[in-house]
């Protein structure tokens, strides 16, 4: 299985405090690798350094083959390099399918003032049929976002992710404050994206991780202490221990 993103003996300090201590992990094509650890664990500092938010003290991040740690954010996702909460905002008052078109003309290089022309083309709106189908927002394509549930507007921004093609989507939390019914939408609409893009999900909810996960990596302490599938992070002793007296993330 070919690395999409490869992190080689990543090391983060602040002052005496080393955040990031030699982290090693791959996404291969295709594959959906969690992330996990208690509160303070790191892996936000992690996420950060793999999208140029912050400088890695040493160590290497590649992404399809090419080193990027000396590149800025807005380089790496040039590369391919997707993360859902870059999405700041929705179009409130837009329906979601136009919601979609505009992330496919933003891929594109487009702009506002010529938005409204080059929706006409066909081919995205074909795009954007196609991003919704089979997903539960295909029978609201119509619907104005304000009008949709909170977890129905964390689905959109998931597709207008995708429909960014990225080369891989880091997911930071996606199941944060959504309830029973909606997490489990979430993890079905997961569950379909996974096979078209290569993800590292950092979650909370183990029930979404272990739904979802070909491998998983438990980092504590800035550093990962086991990595591997989801019977070999259940079956192992060390991240019992790792996670006596916590919530299971």
């Amino acid at each position: 299985m070919s690395a999409v993103l490869e992190l080689s003996n990543l090391v983060k300090r602040f002052g005496g405090l080393t955040a990031t201590d030699h982290v090693s992990l791959t996404v291969g094509a295709g594959e959906l690798h969690a992330l996990i650890g208690p509160n303070g664990a790191g892996k936000s500092t992690l996420i950060n350094q793999i999208c140029g938010e912050l400088t890695p003290n040493s160590g290497s991040i590649r992404l399809a083959g090419h080193e990027i740690m000396g590149l800025s954010a807005a380089d790496r996702v040039g590369l391919g390099l997707g993360r859902t909460f870059q999405i700041t905002s929705l179009l409130e008052d837009w329906s979601v399918r136009r919601n979609l078109g505009l992330a496919v003309q933003a891929r594109e290089g487009g702009n506002f003032r010529i938005f409204d022309r080059v929706m006409q083309r066909r081919a995205i709106w074909d795009e954007v049929e196609a991003l919704l189908a089979g997903t539960p927002l295909a029978e609201r394509a119509d619907q104005r976002v304000a009008d949709l549930a909170h977890g129905e507007k964390k689905q959109l921004e998931l597709l207008m992710a995708m429909a960014m093609r990225p080369r891989i989507l880091l997911l930071d939390e996606p199941m944060a404050g959504l309830g029973h019914v909606e997490s489990q939408m979430m993890i079905e609409a997961l569950r379909a994206a996974k096979g078209q893009t290569p993800m590292l999900l950092v979650e909370h909810d183990m029930e979404a991780v272990f739904a979802l996960a070909d491998r998983i990596s438990v980092l504590v302490y800035g550093r990962v202490i086991a990595s591997g599938s989801v019977e070999e992070i259940r079956a192992n002793p060390e991240v019992r221990e790792a996670y006596l007296g916590e919530e299971d993330a």
